[in-house]
This record gives C-alpha cells, structure tokens and sequence, in this order.
C-alpha cells in the first residue's frame, strides 16, 4: 500500500494581509492531511469515529521554512511517527509541487479517546483492527523522510 501526500491549492480567504497563508491554516491543513492519510490507509475517521472512537489532540507544533502565497500547490505528507496503546504522533512536511521546496513542518500528539465514556482508552484493546492499521503505516516512510 502506498500513502500518497494530499494535494491542496492555497485559496484566497486563507491569506493574510500580507498575502501570503495566515498561520493558523496550517493546523486546518495538517487535519485534512490526517483525515486522507487515514481514507487511504482503508480505515477512515468516519468509520472511527462511528465506533466510538476519537482523536484528542494534546500537541501541536508547527515551524515555518517559507511562505505560501495565495494559488500556490502543495503537497502535505503525514506520517504516524509514534504509536502507543492509547496516543499517536504524527509528522507532516508542506512542500511546493512545482519546486519541491520545504515549506512548512508540523506534529501534532493525538490521544485515543471514547467519545461515550469521554476518557482516554487503549486504542489496541477498544479497536485493534484501527491499531493494526496505524502500525502497518508506520513501515511506510523510510526514517530519513521523517525529521
């Protein structure tokens, strides 16, 4: 199985008044990142969350290399970095699709969550087809595509 990155054009609204992507899109872009990593990896957030489970996020962190401006295309790779019983860190490079050039790098730390009982569970014992999942794609990237 191959994962391949989410494509996304930049779209006025997500500018600032200098023209180039507001900071906080960012976020918003590694979530969608998230949610198509998950599409291809065959079990979807949907189907997740239709079962009960959630994905708490317990940390963001997000650095900057160069601007986005407004009609540019680029491409968002996610990667599941760290798994645990009940949490998942997961690894995102922005990059531009015509230069290749690094634009953007985050993380964000996710806890397994039972959005009925709202507390924290172990993901491998509540949904171990969704853990099995997540540790199959961690084979995905080689360790030199993860910083």
């Amino acid at each position: 199985m191959t994962i391949k990155p989410l494509i996304r054009k930049a779209n006025y609204y997500e500018t600032d008044q200098m023209g180039i992507i507001h900071h906080s899109n960012y976020i918003r872009w590694f979530e969608e990142a998230r949610v198509d990593f998950m599409e291809q990896a065959g079990f979807g957030y949907d189907e997740a969350t239709l079962k009960g489970i959630d994905f708490a996020l317990v940390g963001l962190s997000c650095e900057y290399k160069s601007m986005v401006r407004f009609g540019d295309t680029v491409e968002i790779r996610a990667s599941i970095t760290e798994l645990k019983n009940a949490r998942m860190s997961v690894y995102y490079e922005v990059s531009d699709v015509k230069t290749g050039e690094l634009r953007t790098t985050g993380e964000t730390k996710h806890c397994f969550f039972d959005s009925a009982k709202k507390r924290p569970i172990a993901l491998k014992k509540a949904l171990p087809e969704l853990y099995e999942v997540f540790e199959s794609t961690m084979t995905l990237f080689s360790s030199d595509s993860v910083k």
